[in-house]
């Protein structure tokens, strides 16, 4: 399950290194409950993308519940504020598919290319996005990519492993990640040649 929180426009922007280490510590407390799993994330200027894997809507909405009051805490702490953080509750979209789950991965570990792209109408360079679980990532096609800023490669790992067929095996049908994707890109949009959509779980 691909899922959103966004911020209020006050909040100075999240990607420093100051709040994405402060926030892996927080995650860490959280990414793990009963019936809920924070697989993958990764931090923008105003929003924050997750991977979660939840066994039906109320360990979604418990889950989700700790992780953005935790998150919105973080935040006050961190830029020395109070008041509320969230533009509003989460947003998100149950991935059922070996394709949706690929196509999901790649939007949260490349997310900071994709808004690279979009910002500096650019190709992005090919480095490890330090403001996400990309380190703990196990599916890249070819080498890993280089480390980015605050990658910080000997840290405590903050995620969860994934459990359900979609994301620890099923969506490798489709093919390993290239860390040189841009999501919604042409390319990617157009999807992989290989057809393995066979109904599956919801994450």
């Amino acid at each position: 399950m691909l899922v959103t929180l966004r911020v209020l426009d006050d909040v100075p922007p999240l990607r420093c290194g100051r709040f994405v280490r402060a926030f892996r510590e927080t995650l860490s407390k959280c990414a793990q409950r009963l019936g809920f799993r924070v697989v993958h994330y990764s931090i923008q200027d105003d929003h924050a993308h997750f991977l979660v894997e939840a066994q039906g809507k109320v360990c979604l909405a418990n889950g989700m519940k700790s992780l953005a009051a935790r998150f919105a805490r973080c935040v006050n702490r961190v830029f020395g504020r109070v008041g509320r953080v969230l533009a509003d509750r989460f947003h998100h979209a149950v991935k059922r598919t070996p394709t949706e789950v690929r196509r999901a991965v790649a939007y949260v570990l490349l997310n900071a290319r994709k808004h690279f792209r979009q910002r500096r109408r650019r190709v992005p360079p090919v480095v490890l996005d330090g403001a996400s679980s990309g380190l703990w990532f196990d599916g890249w096609k070819g080498r890993a990519p280089p480390l980015g800023w605050y990658a910080d490669a000997g840290r405590a790992r903050e995620v969860a492993t994934p459990r359900t067929w979609l994301l620890s095996r099923g969506w490798r049908r489709i093919g390993l990640i290239d860390p040189a994707e841009v999501p919604g890109s042409a390319r990617e949009r157009r999807g992989p040649t290989r057809r393995t959509d066979a109904p599956a779980m919801a994450v």
